[in-house]
């Protein structure tokens, strides 16, 4: 990545961190004068570069409100992206919290049109150049149960799309049965959740444990389960530092191969890589520089194992089916009350993989 692109990113954040937010309705004190609330709105720019996206800049806005004072912020949200590549990715999400944080809703709908220029596809030693068109919409439900134990329902409906943008790179993916699928499922969920706050926690432990059983009968061209397990834990130390780990697992069943496990960190492209299942762990040092600055470490590893694309046994012990990653990055919080931080980070992989990204929140 050139520095002049890491300066520009950093720019554009510096910009808008100095940019005024629209005021909210205020509120009287006890000695009658008004004090203005924080405004609910939240105004973010999006820059990554990536090769999966080359150069890439964007907005989302997001609306934060709280249903009562025993539940967590939530946030309602419209976010697009262009790219260099004439790729145009657009989504609507939600997650709230309400009812005293007894019931948990996760939803959202996101379209794109993204053009890719791999220079060596699910490790095949092939340059292609695809296009891929998608739609996905998902919704999660939960209810607490017990202390910060929930269980729920998910469900999930997708239109994804791959083709060559010329006729070789057509044949190849033909040749790798990477042709897109349709489908959709359902599942179940079960989660822990202790942390101190969804956007920048401090202490506590979360777990979530989900399926998804993708059917015919709900729209799919097959059936196939996959399967996902989410841990992080949060440990505060020293004046305002976090130390925060994540461990990431997810196995597929039957799947076809464009839904194969990827690997999930940052610094390499989602889908380049492929296998039947996959694991990985990061850990990340966040150090306070000041009231409203940190800045992070982090290093991870992901490995992708059982079947590959080309039908082959993958394993951890091959060091070609192990991914490591390491960066740093740099973050601003926006909205204390809510711990919303704007985030820009940059990550590196094995083989020339690394990415830039100016983004909203922590990674995890």
């Amino acid at each position: 990545m050139s520095i002049m692109i890491l300066a520009l990113s950093l720019a554009m954040a510096l910009t808008f961190i100095a940019m005024p937010l629209p005021a909210a309705a205020g509120t009287e004190t006890n000695n009658g004068e008004e004090k203005k609330a924080p405004s609910p709105w939240l105004f973010v720019p999006l820059l990554s570069s990536s090769p999966k996206l080359d150069t890439a800049g964007g907005l989302m806005v997001g609306y934060m409100h709280r249903f009562d004072e025993k539940s967590r912020p939530s946030m309602f949200g419209v976010s697009a992206k262009y790219t260099t590549s004439e790729s145009l990715i657009a989504n609507v999400f939600a997650k709230t919290s309400f009812g005293e944080d007894r019931h948990r809703i996760l939803g959202g709908a996101m379209v794109g049109n993204i053009n890719n220029d791999y220079e060596n596809y699910l490790g095949s030693g092939q340059s292609l150049a695809t296009n891929d068109n998608y739609s996905f919409a998902f919704f999660r439900y939960l209810y607490r149960v017990e202390g910060d134990w929930f269980i729920g329902a998910q469900a999930a409906s997708s239109n994804y799309e791959l083709q060559g943008q010329d006729p070789a790179t057509s044949d190849i993916l033909d040749e790798m049965g990477l042709v897109g699928y349709k489908s959709g499922g359902v599942g179940a969920v079960v989660m822990h959740d202790s942390r101190d706050s969804d956007f920048k926690a401090t202490k506590g432990w979360y777990l979530n444990l989900n399926n998804m059983a993708y059917l015919d009968a709900w729209g799919g061209q097959q059936d196939f389960d996959i399967y996902r397990v989410d841990y992080r834990g949060y440990w505060q130390h020293g004046e305002g530092n976090v130390l925060a780990v994540r461990s990431r697992h997810q196995f597929s069943s039957g799947a076809p191969v464009g839904a194969y496990s990827p690997v999930y960190l940052r610094g390499y492209t989602p889908g380049e890589y492929l296998a039947q299942h996959m694991s990985s762990v990061e850990v990340e040092e966040r150090y306070q520089l000041a009231e409203r600055w940190t800045a992070t470490l982090f290093v991870g590893v992901a490995c992708l194992y059982g079947d590959s694309v080309n039908g082959e046994k993958l394993s951890c012990g091959d060091r070609e089916n192990v991914y490591p990653a390491w960066g740093a990055g740099i973050q601003y919080v926006l909205k204390p009350e809510a711990g919303i931080v704007a985030n820009l980070e940059y990550a590196m992989g094995k083989d020339n993989n690394s990415g830039i990204y100016l983004k909203m929140g922590y990674s995890f």
